[in-house]
C-alpha cells in the first residue's frame, strides 16, 4: 500500500510518481568532457556526473543543473570553450570568469563569433540583461516583488541580470526545431519546499520558453493567472501543498501541452469541469481539496494514467463510460460517494491500483472486476456492500497483492477467497462462524438491500471480460439494440 500512502502524503521530492514524464538522465563520458546529442555536443568546464534532459513538445530544451560554464554547439565552434555562440558575427557567453574574449565563459563578451577577439566583461554582476533573458528578467523581478516571506534566503540570489544563476532558475540553450540556436532560455523552475509566501503573478508567462514549473511545499496563494495559457511549452505544474484556494484553476486547461496536473493538498473548492478529462494529462492529482458535486460523467475518457480524486467531498456514483481504458491507478477514497460499482469498470484493463475505501457504495461485487487482469491492489474497506463476495475475483486475478473488504457487510466468501495468500482483509462483515465479525444486530438490516445494481451472473470470465463489454459498447452506439441482450439485474 507504499504507492497510495505516497499519493496521499506531502510531495516530498523534485521527482514524479505515476507518470510518464518527458525526462531522461544521461552519464557523462568518463574518455570525453562532452556529451553528444544527435549532431548537438554539450562540453562542460568543471566536473559534474550527470546531467538532466527535459525534452519539450517543440522545442529540444538542455537543462542543465550545474554551476560550471558551458557551450553549446560544434566543437570549437561559436564561443569557444565557455560560452554559447550565436550566429556568425556575435557571441554570448554566461558563465564564470574564465579566458579571453569569451573562451572560457568570461560573464558576458562580443566578438567575432568564432571566441577570439571578443571584449570580456570582468564584472558579471553588472551585466545587462542578456539577449533572449530579458522576459523572464521582467518576470522574475516581478514574482520576487508578490512573494512577501523567504525564510531561506533563496531570493538573496535572485540580484542582477543573470537570471541563469537565481536559485531555482535552470536555463538551458535552445534549438528551434530546424536546430537554429535561439540563444538561452529559462525552461525550468524548481522551488519546492521552498517556503515561500505569496502569489504567482501574470508576468510568469512571459517565460514562454518555460516546460515544467514545480512549487510543491511553499505558501503561494490567490488565484493561477489567466496568463498561464500563453505558456505553450510547458508540460509539469506542480503546486501541491501549498494554500491556494476558490473553484477549480480553469487556466490550467487552456495550457495546450500540458501531461501533468498536481494540485493537492490546497483548498480549492466547487466541483470539477467535465473539460478535466478531455485533455492530454498523464497524471491528475486532485486529492486533499474541497471539491465537491458529482465526478463528471466522461472520466472514463481520460487518457491519464493515473487519476487521484481522494479526500474531498465528491458526492454522487462513479461514473463509467466506455472510452479510452489505459487508466492504472485512480482513487476515490474518502469522499461521499453512493450507488453501485459500476459493472463496466472491468473494461479497465490495464488498471493495476483501484480504492474506493470510506465512501457509501451500496450493492453487491460485480463480478467484471475479474477482468482487472493487471489489478495488484483492490481496497473496498468502509462501505456498505454486501452479499457474497464473488468467486471470480479470488480466482481470476493473478497478480493481486492486497484484497480489502473489511468494515462492510458482506455474508460470505468461496473457497477460493478463503485460499488466497495475499493481504486479504474481511474482518468486521456479517460472515457467520468467523472471528471478528459485526455484532449480530448490525447484520440484521443490510443497507441498501432494494438496490438494484447490474451484475452479470457468469461462471466464465472470458465471457465477462470478452463478450459483455462488446456488447454493451454497441449497445451505447445504437440505442435500438434490441434489450434481450441487455444483461439482467438482480
Amino acid at each position: 500500500m507504499n504507492f497510495i500512502q505516497d499519493q496521499l502524503t506531502p510531495p516530498t521530492s523534485f521527482s514524479h510518481q505515476c507518470c510518464n514524464l518527458i525526462c531522461t538522465k544521461l552519464t557523462r563520458n568518463q574518455e570525453s568532457p562532452s556529451y553528444h546529442i544527435g549532431n548537438l555536443t554539450v562540453h562542460f568546464k568543471m566536473e559534474k556526473k550527470t546531467a538532466t534532459l527535459f525534452l519539450s513538445t517543440v522545442l529540444f530544451h538542455i537543462v542543465i543543473a550545474t554551476e560550471a560554464a558551458f557551450s553549446v554547439g560544434g566543437d570549437g565552434g561559436g564561443g569557444g570553450g565557455g560560452g554559447v555562440g550565436v550566429g556568425i558575427g556575435v557571441g554570448v557567453g554566461v558563465g564564470s570568469i574564465g579566458g579571453e574574449g569569451g573562451a572560457g565563459g568570461g560573464g558576458v563578451w562580443i566578438g567575432g563569433g568564432g571566441g577570439g577577439g571578443g571584449i570580456k566583461n570582468p564584472f558579471p554582476s553588472a551585466n545587462p540583461p542578456v539577449s533572449g533573458l530579458n522576459n523572464a528578467y521582467i518576470a522574475l523581478q516581478a514574482w520576487k516583488s508578490a512573494i512577501s516571506d523567504d525564510p531561506l534566503g533563496i531570493l538573496n540570489t535572485w540580484v542582477g541580470s543573470n537570471v541563469c544563476s537565481y536559485k531555482g532558475i535552470f536555463c538551458s540553450d535552445a534549438q528551434d526545431y530546424m536546430g537554429n540556436p535561439i540563444g538561452p532560455v529559462v525552461a525550468g523552475i524548481d522551488l519546492n519546499h521552498a517556503n515561500l509566501r505569496g502569489n504567482l503573478v501574470k508576468q510568469l508567462s512571459l517565460l514562454t520558453e518555460l516546460s515544467l514549473l514545480h512549487l510543491n511545499t511553499n505558501r503561494f496563494f490567490g488565484a493561477i493567472p489567466e496568463s498561464f495559457k500563453d505558456l505553450i511549452y510547458l508540460t509539469e505544474l506542480d503546486l501541491s501543498n501549498n494554500q491556494f484556494s476558490g473553484p477549480f484553476p480553469t487556466t490550467t486547461l487552456l495550457i495546450p501541452n500540458l501531461l501533468y496536473l498536481d494540485i493537492r493538498f490546497n483548498s480549492f473548492s466547487g466541483p470539477i469541469p467535465e473539460e478535466l478529462f478531455t485533455k492530454n494529462l498523464d497524471a491528475i492529482f486532485l486529492n486533499n481539496n474541497q471539491f465537491d458535486g458529482e465526478i463528471p460523467q466522461n472520466l472514463g475518457n481520460s487518457p491519464a494514467s493515473v487519476v487521484n480524486l481522494a479526500n474531498n467531498k465528491f458526492t454522487g456514483n462513479i461514473p463509467f463510460s466506455f472510452g479510452y481504458s489505459g487508466i492504472k491507478e485512480i482513487l476515490f477514497l474518502n469522499n461521499q460517494l453512493t450507488g453501485c460499482i459500476p459493472q463496466g469498470i472491468g473494461s479497465w484493463t490495464d488498471l493495476q491500483v483501484l480504492d474506493v475505501s470510506f465512501n457509501s457504495l451500496m450493492g453487491h461485487l460485480p463480478d467484471s472486476i475479474s477482468c482487472l487482469s493487471s489489478i495488484e491492489v483492490l481496497n473496498f474497506a468502509h462501505n456498505k456492500l454486501s452479499g457474497v463476495l464473488p468467486d471470480l475475483v479470488c480466482s481470476s486475478l493473478r497478480n493481486l497483492l492486497n484484497l480489502t473488504v473489511a468494515y462492510n457487510f458482506f455474508s460470505g466468501f468461496s473457497q477460493d477467497c478463503s485460499k488466497l495468500s495475499i493481504g486479504f482483509d474481511f474482518s468486521l462483515n456479517c460472515i457467520p462462524g468467523v472471528d471478528m465479525q459485526r455484532p449480530h444486530p448490525e447484520c440484521s438490516g443490510v443497507p441498501g438491500g432494494g438496490l438494484s445494481c447490474l451484475r452479470i451472473p457468469s461462471p466464465k470470465p472470458l465471457l465477462v471480460c470478452g463478450t459483455l463489454f462488446g456488447d454493451q459498447k454497441t449497445q451505447q452506439a445504437s440505442p435500438t439494440s434490441s434489450s434481450s441482450s441487455s444483461p439482467s439485474h438482480q
